[in-house]
């Protein structure tokens, strides 16, 4: 099959679940091609970007950016459909059916939209990761730019604060265009249906992780108990609850160390609630790390505390893939009742579930893990069980496969 994946920003660290798919297709004998809106930070990338050489496979639409100069973007726009005339006519025609689309044909929208596609493919299978990338790929579509079957995966913040913005229809021409549709939990196909889109072209597919990469290993306790978080400093990863609950922990078992990986724009408000708190020399931030520090990290410690919640502006999380990673390696979590979380963690078995923001819950949890490691070992082997069941990226890569298959048949 010859597979294109319409992204946003490629290459991606948090999106290691793209990453995954595109690479185990490859390896399964498909060709696939990347369009990307705009190019990720490359200084730091996954090795499997150059191992398979993905560059070469990657496209990017803001190598077409729209000139805000109007006389400049008409001469570009015209030299650049001169050179693709020759590729497809038709489509380019399309795009600036004024009628039709009016002020998206008439700004040349549209026309930079397209100019990436021309002369590529045909492909069988078109796969948006996202609803409003998804949208994109039914528009091209319709103007010509592909005939394959669209298929969509929504994810997290595209079917939380994405639909609080523009609401509960924004998706209806995506669920009238598009082949099918694969939400990544239980939670989002249940809320597809409710938006109205037909159940009939409703797969749940879930994202994974190659559980061959990640070593079980049972914990045990230990001199020091070592607490970790990882995630950006954004609201709806909850990290402030995290730091208020193990702050509090602190005052009966001292001996606590927690390590919260990750950056971003809340950075500096966590930091001056370390220090309102007086926990500095037990709450450490550790900014960026590598994907071999956070493996290192994940070994390395008892617990992990992922404390997601649903931010003011409705953004919610999907299943986060640290977990999963987290999980694999055996290491107990606590985590909030949130999103997909509890279709990954099962409560009381591989870990603990409180309610969001709930900083008392978190203590109770800390507390009773802390006093209890004899449990720890058992916890994990049923968070590795579970993953290796329905999460490990290899089966889920297989049933993809025949995914695609059935819908192309």
């Amino acid at each position: 099959m010859r597979i294109a994946f319409l992204v946003g920003t490629f290459p991606n660290l948090s999106e290691t679940f793209i990453l995954n798919q595109i690479t185990g297709l490859l390896d399964r004998g498909h060709e696939v091609d990347i369009y990307a809106t705009k190019k990720g930070e490359t200084s730091e990338i996954h090795p499997e970007v150059k191992s398979y050489d993905l560059f070469k496979r990657t496209y990017y639409l803001s190598d077409f950016e729209i000139p805000r100069n109007k006389f400049i973007r008409i001469i570009k726009a015209f030299i650049l459909s001169l050179k693709g005339l020759g590729k497809n006519t038709k489509v380019i025609l399309r795009a600036l059916n004024f009628f039709k689309y009016g002020k998206r044909a008439f700004s040349l929208e549209l026309l930079y939209k397209i100019f990436v596609f021309l002369g590529k493919g045909p492909y069988d299978i078109i796969h948006c990761h996202f609803g409003p990338i998804g949208e994109r790929g039914v528009l091209l579509k319709e103007l010509g730019v592909f005939e394959g079957k669209i298929i969509t995966a929504f994810h997290g913040s595209d079917m939380s604060f994405y639909v609080r913005k523009h609401g509960s229809d924004v998706y209806n021409f995506l669920f009238d265009k598009g082949d099918l549709f694969l939400p990544i939990s239980e939670r989002w196909r249940g809320k597809l249906i409710k938006m109205g889109c037909d159940q009939r072209k409703i797969v749940v597919h879930r994202m994974g992780i190659n559980t061959s990469k990640f070593r079980f290993s049972p914990r045990s306790n230990n001199k020091n108990i070592k607490l970790l978080t990882v995630g950006r400093f954004v609201e709806k990863k909850g990290i402030e609850y995290g730091i208020k609950a193990v702050a509090r922990e602190l005052k009966k078992h001292p001996n606590i160390v927690y390590k919260i990986a990750g950056d971003g724009p809340l950075r500096s408000q966590l930091e001056h609630l370390i220090e309102e708190l007086e926990v500095e020399n037990n709450i450490k931030l550790l900014g960026w790390q590598t994907q071999l520090d956070i493996a290192r990290l994940i070994l390395e410690s008892n617990i992990m505390i992922a404390p997601s919640v649903t931010s003011a502006e409705g953004d919610q999380e999907g299943i986060p893939v640290i977990l999963m990673e987290a999980l694999a390696t055996g290491l107990p979590v606590i985590t909030t009742k949130h999103s997909g979380i509890s279709e990954l963690v099962q409560d009381g078995k591989s870990g603990f579930l409180v309610p969001e923001r709930d900083v008392d819950s978190l203590v109770e949890k800390i507390k009773y893990l802390i006093e209890h490691p004899e449990i720890w070992p058992g916890l994990g082997r049923a968070g590795r069980k579970y993953v290796e069941e329905h999460y490990d990226i290899n089966k889920l890569n297989d049933r993809l496969e025949k995914i695609y298959i059935k819908l192309i048949s």
